[in-house]
């Protein structure tokens, strides 16, 4: 297959040249107009080996984030941009008839459509800290393409100049640091080239059979048109031939990394890629970076994504003496999770890991989806909690999506999900912030029946539910807190795994309060295990995520 490469285009883009004030002298030149920051860090697994997680990422624990762009203006769920070109699928049909066949009304029409009318970051971000996030991260872009800040290089579908006209990262990242929370982005644009191939499609069937999509429009067509002068192939990336397995709707790992008869992405779109990421990099400084890719962007046939973290790492040392940021990834095997953070989507690890990680989920779908507001599927409280102390346990930290409405607003049903975490976090994040694993993350029935982890993750929800017996163990210092999961209805607890012959506990129990309320338990060691009695349920113990503070003697 014949390959494009397009470096007469790179080349003009590259006369361009431009040098962050902010970086002066401290830049390597490399391919692209972004140079990548000099320091100890090369853009190669082995020196990116070298990582070592900074110490406020492991304190922190919990994250939230909002996973919020364009594809949240129609409120149908997750991966609307492609669903909207699946002929028969419930997002086409609702694309159908809300806004017209997408011969005519396409993404880029969405896109206009999506104004952010009510969007207070300041306001959501202090809920989110209210609720317990130790740090905060936004979407920066999303398979659609469009930029959320004032890019460069996606200079014309940005969200500065089409959809809102608001500069959505930057106004993200001083609520963030207004609230002296850590700041991450997520970035997923990567994937746009062969996500966006359904857009090349037409119906197969019915009054529009044969008519393309908008996929493959051209700057020309704008005439006339509110998009009149921008160019639809710089968001949607489709001139070029289709992937050989396009035509179908499921999308495998192996076309993921870019393989199983993927269409090459050119030179261009990757460097374009890379200019945009170091431009999102330079001008908001986070300290968090999420790929929605496995290992990094376009690996293995391309070293763009190398080339970016080098950056990330070098340009956070110059920032702050020392190394600050944090770049999380999927599917990381081996000495890979040495180099980047492994991020597990949806799912968790089934045992202490011997490096920080971190799990991405979300309390409902990735995009807002009125459909779940409106029959009650979120995840509860209880879950969101369950789950942060199993995660914890084994060394790793939570990452929350809130979806956010069309408008820039949450829903009345997820702020009461968040300030119900918060309530549990007021009285129990000490069991939480700067913790580290025990000898054993827990015991108990539901870590016999946990479901193992698959490619990426999507193991969460797949267990036994956790009962009273399940207790999980984190350590600070000369504290152990075991949580109970859930509420023992009999008022009384038996915890195995610190019986008075285990040798996982060889030091003496000097005290056990009821951290929630302080109150001191009586407590009995037998050879059976640690057995001790609850107080009466109250507005302090919301009947799970019950954690006792066990002092150990020195």
């Amino acid at each position: 297959m014949k390959r494009r490469t397009a470096l007469k285009g790179l080349a003009a883009t590259v006369s361009g040249l431009w040098l962050s004030p902010a970086l002066g002298a401290d830049l390597l030149g490399t391919t692209g107009n972004e140079p990548m920051a000099k320091g100890p860090f090369q853009p190669n697994w082995n020196s990116l080996r070298a990582y070592k997680t900074p110490d406020w990422f492991r304190d922190a624990k919990f994250g939230i984030w909002a996973h919020w762009g364009p594809q949240c203006e129609p409120e149908a769920g997750d991966w609307y941009a492609r669903g909207m070109y699946q002929e028969g699928s419930w997002q086409y049909k609702y694309h159908l008839e809300k806004y017209g066949h997408p011969s005519r009304f396409g993404f880029k029409d969405v896109i206009n459509e999506w104004k952010a009318t009510q969007w207070d970051p300041e306001e959501l971000v202090n809920l989110y800290k209210n609720a317990g996030a130790a740090y905060f991260m936004a979407m920066a872009n999303h398979h659609d393409n469009l930029d959320l800040y004032a890019s460069k290089y996606q200079k014309n579908w940005n969200s500065t100049k089409v959809g809102p006209g608001k500069d959505i990262i930057a106004g993200w990242a001083k609520a963030a640091r207004n609230n002296d929370l850590p700041f991450g982005v997520s970035i997923h644009a990567s994937h746009a080239w062969r996500w966006y191939e359904v857009a090349q499609r037409s119906d197969k069937a019915g009054n529009y059979a044969g008519i393309p999509y908008d996929g493959k429009l051209s700057k020309a067509a704008g005439k006339g048109k509110w998009w009149n002068g921008l160019d639809p192939q710089e968001l949607y990336a489709q001139q070029h031939p289709l992937s050989k397995n396009s035509l179908s709707d499921a999308m495998n790992t192996a076309e993921w990394d870019w393989g199983n008869g993927v269409y090459p992405p050119d030179t261009a779109y990757m460097e374009k890629f890379y200019n945009r990421t170091l431009d999102l990099i330079n001008k908001y400084h986070p300290d968090l970076v999420y790929f929605d890719d496995d290992k990094l962007p376009f690996w293995p046939i391309s070293d763009v994504g190398f080339r970016i973290a080098a950056h990330l790492y070098n340009k956070s040392i110059k920032d702050h003496g020392t190394l600050r940021a944090v770049l999380t990834a999927k599917m990381l095997e081996g000495e890979q999770r040495e180099a980047l953070v492994w991020d597990i989507e949806r799912g968790q690890a089934n045992e202490i890991q011997p490096l920080p990680w971190q799990t991405d989920t979300c309390i409902g779908g990735w995009h807002y989806d009125r459909g779940l507001y409106e029959r009650n599927g979120y995840k509860s409280a209880k879950t969101v909690v369950q789950t942060l102390v199993d995660i914890v346990s084994k060394n790793g930290n939570l990452m929350l999506n809130i979806p956010v409405r069309r408008n820039g607003t949450i829903d009345e049903k997820e702020r009461q999900i968040v300030e119900e975490i918060g309530r549990w976090m007021k009285t129990n994040s000490e069991s939480i912030y700067g913790t580290r694993p025990w000898k054993i993350f827990g015991e108990g029935p539901a870590q016999e029946a946990a479901a193992q982890l698959d490619a990426q993750g999507f193991n969460e929800g797949k267990g036994k539910a956790f009962t009273s017996a399940d207790i999980r163990f984190v350590t600070k210092g000369d504290i152990l807190y075991a949580t109970a999961m859930d509420w023992p209805d009999s008022g009384r607890l038996l915890i195995k795994s610190l019986a008075s012959n285990n040798p996982l506990l060889s030091k003496q129990i000097q005290k056990i309060e009821w951290l929630a309320t302080r109150q001191v338990l009586h407590f009995n060691r037998t050879e059976e295990g640690l057995e001790l009695t609850v107080p009466p349920k109250d507005a302090a113990s919301p009947g799970y995520g019950n954690v006792l503070k066990i002092y150990l003697s020195a």
